[in-house]
């Protein structure tokens, strides 16, 4: 189990935990006044810094390594994520009080465009928090549960990574659902800093079933599976898997399954 289950998990996985989507965690000043400075900051800092951890990897490894234990550390108080499967992440919308989706601002940062709503908000109003951001106030939706798991399955359906966002450990705020043009993707999958968990799940291939079109591996954002030319089957590498599940759907004859690291 991940740092968070352990710590904040009451023995199974934490963001099954009620209280960690709360209106009394959500109402806390301190909190409330960090979700403030939070877009400000990721707008106005977050492209620069991931150009200077991008040189400092390349020219400075050791200075590199002080600075991701550092970063992490720190992330890990504030805003920290984890890979959630769909059917996880359908379990946490119908948890929640309201679901709002909303423009991603790691793909408005990184790509200019300000109307891509890949994000849901969780028991958020996003009103009080995006004064300076007024695209986000013009693409505003919200969402019933239904409506919600609609909108995973789809993004499922196109490869898109599905993790929940804390602000403030332990509120859980927010599902992403990320690709190459989110910065978490960039900063997870680049090695600079870790900013979120493997989710608590690995995939595997049933071989039987494997017919080796190699459709899972066109939807795989971490690399995580390889072909074999000689018996012509698709194979994944537990260490690279981040148990996302998204792989699943492109096989047509199911042969891709995820299984609960926490039961093993």
């Amino acid at each position: 189990m991940c740092e968070f289950c352990t710590k904040h998990g009451e023995g199974k996985k934490w963001y099954e935990i009620m209280e960690h989507y709360s209106k009394e965690l959500l109402n806390d000043p301190d909190r409330m006044a960090y979700m403030k400075r939070f877009i400000p900051s990721i707008r106005n800092n977050a492209r620069n810094n991931l150009s200077k951890l991008e040189w400092v990897k390349r020219r400075m490894p050791i200075a590199h390594r002080f600075i991701r234990k550092v970063v992490t550390a720190n992330a890990k108080k504030y805003h920290f994520g984890q890979v959630v499967p769909l059917e996880d992440a359908e379990n946490i919308v119908e948890m929640v009080g309201s679901i709002t989706r909303i423009p991603c601002i790691c793909r408005s940062v990184l790509t200019g465009n300000n109307n891509a709503r890949y994000c849901l908000l969780l028991g958020i109003d996003p009103i009080g928090i995006c004064d300076d951001w007024p695209e986000l106030k013009a693409n505003l939706e919200v969402l019933t549960p239904s409506e919600a798991k609609l909108v995973l399955r789809e993004f499922d359906n196109q490869g898109l990574i599905h993790s929940i966002w804390t602000f403030k450990t332990p509120f859980i705020g927010a599902i992403c659902n990320c690709d190459g043009n989110c910065l978490a993707y960039r900063f997870q999958v680049g090695d600079l800093v870790d900013i979120m968990f493997k989710a608590e799940y690995k995939a595997q291939v049933d071989l039987e079933l494997c017919v080796g079109c190699r459709n899972c591996m066109k939807l795989c954002q971490f690399n995580a599976i390889a072909y074999s030319i000689a018996d012509a089957k698709c194979y994944i590498n537990t260490e690279k898997c981040y148990g996302c599940g998204v792989c699943r759907a492109s096989c047509k004859t199911r042969a891709i399954q995820l299984f609960d690291m926490c039961d093993t």
